[in-house]
């Protein structure tokens, strides 16, 4: 485990250690695979961030679901710029079928508003927001999340899928900006 790294031009400390990322995992896991024992469920993570999230969770599911990865994008640098953008939307496979978005962090919430607006279109059975990180300090709209895997205030971080400007994504570990 690193203490410190860098991230082009910024500083970052350890924030959260693989260990307890992976307790908090199997902890959403384990629910998911009660709530959903028996029904048609699609995962969909939203790239890029919730890979790492969604390849984990996965694991530890108890069921075999079906995945469709979906790309929205709002963010530049390290602030939201508020206007979501579709780079690979939901498909008619999450028609009558119960959808569980997998997010890496929610944030604002403007981002998932928009992708769980353009998901109804699809008449799913059902929708369920699954989040590694929300930060409720920001959150600006009122849709329900299922399931947290952590809830932290406005910092930001990176590591485990979540990248500052494209990079810093790979680090199993979570680290919080140091400035």
């Amino acid at each position: 485990m690193v203490e410190n790294i860098q991230v082009l031009d910024k500083r970052f400390k350890l924030y959260m250690p693989e260990s307890v990322i992976q307790e908090e995992v199997k902890r959403i896991a384990s629910e998911i695979s009660h709530d959903y024992a028996g029904k048609d469920v699609i995962l969909c993570p939203v790239l890029t961030g919730a890979y790492m999230f969604a390849t984990d969770l996965t694991r530890y599911i108890a069921f075999d679901p079906d995945i469709s990865f979906v790309r929205y994008t709002s963010y530049e640098g390290t602030q939201s710029t508020g206007v979501v953008k579709p780079l690979l939307p939901f498909t008619k496979r999450c028609q009558g079928r119960h959808v569980i978005i997998v997010e890496d962090i929610v944030d604002s919430g403007i981002s998932m508003d928009y992708m769980i607006q353009e998901l109804k279109k699809l008449e799913p059975a059902s929708i369920s927001v699954c989040t590694f990180f929300y930060k409720p300090g920001n959150f600006q709209k009122d849709f329900k999340i299922d399931y947290v895997g952590k809830e932290i205030p406005n910092d930001f971080i990176v590591g485990y899928g979540l990248d500052y400007n494209g990079k810093g994504r790979t680090f199993k570990d979570i680290y919080v900006i140091d400035e």
